[in-house]
């Protein structure tokens, strides 16, 4: 049963609190059983990520052969696709499918081609000054997959990349996982409940869907690699896996612990938690589809995040029980009237609704926008009258869905803007995935001699003001002032 909670105030400091994504407190004993099993002793995940990041980096392809091995069972030592399947995989999808890949790539395409920031010069400031924007040399994309795939985190990621230039974009993703007698020999990289009592094992391929959608990409070279180890790779290079300049995309905990301590070494577009939708609904909304929205964003996680705001108890009422009906539709069997459809996470949807979820009444819209504001959501949907107008009421969101036919599930797959997107209320400061994360900005200083001496001696008091005497002399030298 989803929620409501009467008292926004009490909501405030429960289902709208913020909790540190990165709490490590918080890892399920299934993880830590895991990481004794693999490594042989009790060490914290993040002692467990530098131990592999730091093996990868000394051993190269050796060590990834032995964590591919160790931590997904695959005994195969080639972790490259070769080339031709990419468009191999492409050539055997369903007509509709691949139509839908090229689709979502066109849209993700023409959005991203009008973003580019231009190089330009001046001399206005005397001289000339001006920016260069330079794509980067390489990029390396994390697509998480192990136990599902995602083509469309793939086309997310990668195409703003080729639109901005980037020379070569690789891919990492793990290995597929499938049901079977083995249990799973990893850590898991994901801190699910639901992991604790799973029995899988890794068939070694990549999907045919996420294969096909690298092609569409474009990508350069796809690796079967996933969790730490590939940020490994990705961060400080083998002989099989090019250094690359920067790694985007989400991932599991291990990925995004292994992301956090290559910092510094690598660019990153930023760490990324549980996905998180935050819906702000009147009177005016259908219920039915507010919870069909709900539930879609419930299905990606166990720690997902999906809260409808609304002033309205009639709605909220409505909601709640449009939840109940389309987790557990009727059937002939059970005696209703019939042919709802059957969601196939339906266990993973009702545990994250149930821990995260929840319907919060507010004594008006207003206060609905200004708590959404303050949450800052990754998807914040306004299914309200004007929600243009309450739109601009907003800073805080990584992407604005405005009204009930820019639905969150179509940003997930084919509006056109990416959608990695901040979570954990990092869009109080960070952007959605764009293609300024595939360019540089180098400053253009040409100052003629005249500019030069004119404002040298502003120069030259700045420094003397800051004891920084050298400074200050070659100024002076410069401008032919001495202060």
């Amino acid at each position: 049963m989803l929620r409501i909670y009467d008292d926004w105030q009490q909501a405030r400091q429960t289902v709208l609190r913020r909790r540190d994504m990165m709490a490590l407190d918080e890892v399920p004993e299934s993880v830590r059983a895991g990481i004794q099993r693999v490594f042989g002793q009790k060490l914290a995940p993040q002692e467990a990520v530098a131990r592999i990041l730091a093996d990868v980096r000394q051993r190269g392809d050796e060590a990834l052969r032995d964590w591919t091995a160790r931590l997904d069972g695959l005994a195969d030592g080639d972790c490259e696709v070769p080339a031709e399947a990419l468009a191999a995989a492409y050539d055997s999808l369903p007509s509709d499918l691949a139509a839908a890949l090229d689709l979502a790539a066109g849209r993700i395409r023409a959005f991203h081609a009008r973003q580019p920031v231009p190089s330009w010069t001046t001399t206005d400031l005397g001289g000339t000054l001006g920016q260069r924007v330079t794509p980067l040399q390489r990029v390396g994309v994390y697509v998480p997959g192990g136990t599902a795939p995602l083509p469309s985190s793939l086309l997310m990621a990668v195409i703003p990349a080729r639109v901005a230039g980037v020379d070569e974009v690789f891919v990492c993703t793990p290995p597929r996982r499938e049901a079977g007698p083995e249990p799973c020999p990893e850590p898991c990289p994901e801190p699910r409940p639901e992991h604790s009592r799973r029995e899988s094992r890794r068939d070694g391929r990549v999907p045919d869907v996420t294969l096909a959608a690298a092609h569409v990409a474009g990508v350069d070279r796809l690796f079967r690699l996933g969790g730490a180890q590939a940020i490994a790779a990705l961060a400080y290079g083998t002989a099989t896996v090019p250094r690359v300049d920067k790694i985007v995309g989400a991932g599991g905990l291990f990925t995004t612990l292994a992301k956090r301590q290559v910092y510094g070494q690598v660019g990153l577009d930023g760490l990324y938690g549980p996905t998180e939708t935050v819906v702000v609904a009147d009177d005016s909304a259908n219920p039915a589809w507010v919870a069909a929205d709900l539930l879609a964003q419930a299905e990606h996680d166990v720690l997902a995040t999906a809260i409808l705001l609304t002033p309205s108890r009639s709605l909220a009422e409505a909601v709640q029980a449009e939840v109940a009906r389309q987790l557990n539709p009727p059937s002939p069997r059970r005696g209703g009237a019939g042919g709802g459809v059957i969601l196939s996470r339906a266990d993973v949807i009702a545990t994250s609704l149930a821990g995260q979820g929840g319907v919060v009444l507010t004594p008006d819209l207003e206060t609905a926008v200004r708590l959404a504001d303050e949450f800052a959501p990754e998807h914040l949907c306004l299914s309200v009258r004007e929600p243009a107008v309450w739109a601009e009421r907003i800073r805080n969101a990584g992407g604005l869905f405005l009204g009930e036919h820019s639905f969150e599930v179509l940003g997930d797959y084919v509006a056109g803007p990416s959608h990695v997107m901040p979570t954990g209320g990092t869009a109080r400061f960070n952007s959605p995935v764009n293609v300024l994360d595939f360019v540089r900005i180098t400053s253009i200083i040409a100052l003629d001699t005249e500019t030069a001496a004119r404002i040298s001696p502003a120069a030259t008091r700045i420094a003397r003001a800051e004891s920084l005497t050298a400074h200050a002399a070659a100024a002076e030298q410069r401008g032919g002032t001495h202060l």
